[in-house]
């Protein structure tokens, strides 16, 4: 308690001295200091419950514990306290990542305790422990913790990151971990979240994906079952796998029975700079909804010198479309966060270059192209700033070829990201800017890109580009958005 409590006290304080210039407006962020990965999604008594890997005495990566947020409609948060803290020996070096179920009325954590053997040369003794809670706020570990005290022959000490979930009468948990520089995931069961019988191997590296699994999520998505994980150590190839991590999924069917998962191809889920450790759960309206990490380990992070670091995304509906792949979107209720909506034009052709003028820095756009009617080489939008500065969305109509290029907007260095995007004769760009992020959903999820941005100029506005030739816009709309933390 008392650690928390000085946890709670530092983070209060640490807040009034926040540099306030890129504090995003409707993402989740801590008050001040670090966050990383997102945990313990929930939906639990009414509420969405979002927990967070959190520093709370310094902006740096650190002994990591549990923040906390909740809201009633997956847009307005409010902070709640810190909700674990590293206080025992199995867990004395962080609270690492972990899950949340709603266990008959028990909001029930569980976690991953972080023991380092020698943190220089990455050796560590993971284990896996329970916290519980009946007012969704305060939290109680359990005396009989870890309830996976030692990870198991197939794994090493890098073994983190527990998702649980119930199927009929049982409780399942993947973990990730690593042998011998091969990435898996591997799989326990239960009946009461505290005795665990360990299945197997559930999946793992063919050699070419990476030398560690982290974050796995196991479910089901319109009759396939998804593995979503984040590998380390995948090398670039083209376009793909231009982080330093990457989150991606395979889709494929699985039988409890056997234990026996046969998947496809390993796919990203996410084409842009910032994008890591994504966590998903089922609502109660029956949608698979996924939260990421907006950041990317060794980037460059300017809100450091501001007193904090690191976000979350936006909250994003899955579903599987067309040859098995996964389609992300935003949640409906973001469109809670309209403030004024602004009509542009439609179905009118575009000779040059569009300027829409607005300093508004919480924007959502939507633009739709008819490529029938096109005869321009590159379409797309550029965010700009009233000299240099820019974000350019562009799509190359020859080679289908999908861009988003920060390079003028805080990402001098590997400052763009592309992804191929079959035209289907339309182009639909949704675009959520924010003080410091971008998010771009094209053509309904096809391609997602979301990338951390730190303009240092005020906003010029909006351009709607048609380069070599004419565009046909069908819709140019933009809102204003609110600021749920003002």
């Amino acid at each position: 308690m008392n650690k928390l409590k000085s946890a709670n006290e530092a983070i209060n304080e640490a807040k009034k001295k926040v540099n306030t210039r890129y504090r995003l407006g409707y993402h989740i962020m801590a008050p001040a200091n670090w966050i990383n990965d997102p945990n313990g999604l929930i939906q639990y008594k009414g509420e969405y419950h979002v927990f967070y890997q959190h520093h709370p005495f310094d902006e740096n990566w650190g002994p990591m514990h549990w923040g906390h947020v909740k809201s009633k409609d997956l847009v307005h948060w409010e902070h709640l306290p810190i909700a674990l803290a590293p206080t025992e020996e199995y867990d004395k070096d962080g609270c690492f990542s972990g899950s949340a179920v709603d266990d008959d009325g028990v909001l029930t954590l569980i976690y991953t305790g972080n023991r380092f053997i020698d943190q220089e040369k990455d050796i560590l003794d993971q284990c896996q422990c329970i916290a519980t809670s009946t007012d969704g706020i305060h939290f109680r570990k359990e005396s009989t913790n870890p309830v996976i005290p030692k990870h198991p022959e197939d794994g090493s000490g890098h073994f983190r990151d527990p998702k649980v979930w119930k199927h009929n009468d049982f409780w399942y948990m993947i973990l990730g971990t690593r042998k011998e520089n091969i990435g898996k995931v591997v799989l326990y069961k239960s009946m009461d979240l505290r005795q665990w019988e360990y299945l197997g191997v559930l999946a793992e590296s063919d050699g070419m994906l990476g030398y560690m699994w982290e974050c796995p999520d196991f479910f089901e998505l319109d009759g396939k079952y998804i593995l979503l994980f984040s590998p380390q150590g995948i090398e670039a190839q083209g376009d793909f796998y231009k982080n330093i991590y990457q989150t991606g999924y395979f889709v494929g069917d699985y039988n409890y029975e056997t234990n026996k998962y046969e998947h496809g191809s390993f796919f990203e889920l996410d084409r842009g700079h910032d994008f890591y450790a994504v966590q998903s759960f089922l609502d109660d309206k029956g949608r698979r909804i996924a939260i990421g990490w907006m950041d990317m380990w060794e980037s460059n992070m300017p809100t450091k010198e501001d007193g904090w670091a690191g976000a979350l995304t936006l909250p994003r509906q899955l579903t599987l479309g067309e040859n098995n792949k996964i389609l992300m979107n935003p949640v409906e209720e973001l469109t809670l966060l309209r403030k004024s909506e602004h009509h542009v034009c439609s179905n009118q052709l575009i000779k040059k270059n569009l300027l829409v003028e607005t300093k508004e820095d919480l924007l959502e756009l939507k633009v739709v192209i008819d490529l029938g009617n096109t005869t321009a080489q590159t379409i797309g939008l550029k965010v700009r700033g009233m000299n240099e500065e820019e974000t350019v969305i562009s799509y190359q109509v020859n080679n289908q070829k999908l861009t988003m290029d920060c390079t003028k907007s805080g990402k001098k260095e590997d400052g763009e990201r592309c992804a191929t995007l079959e035209d289907n004769q339309k182009i639909i760009l949704r675009v959520f800017i924010d003080r410091s992020s971008i998010e771009v959903f094209a053509n309904n999820g096809e391609v997602t890109m979301t990338s951390r941005i730190y303009p240092k100029e005020e906003r010029l506005g909006i351009e709607l580009i048609s380069e070599k030739g004419t565009a046909f816009v069908n819709d140019f709309t933009y809102w204003k958005l609110k600021d749920i933390w003002n």
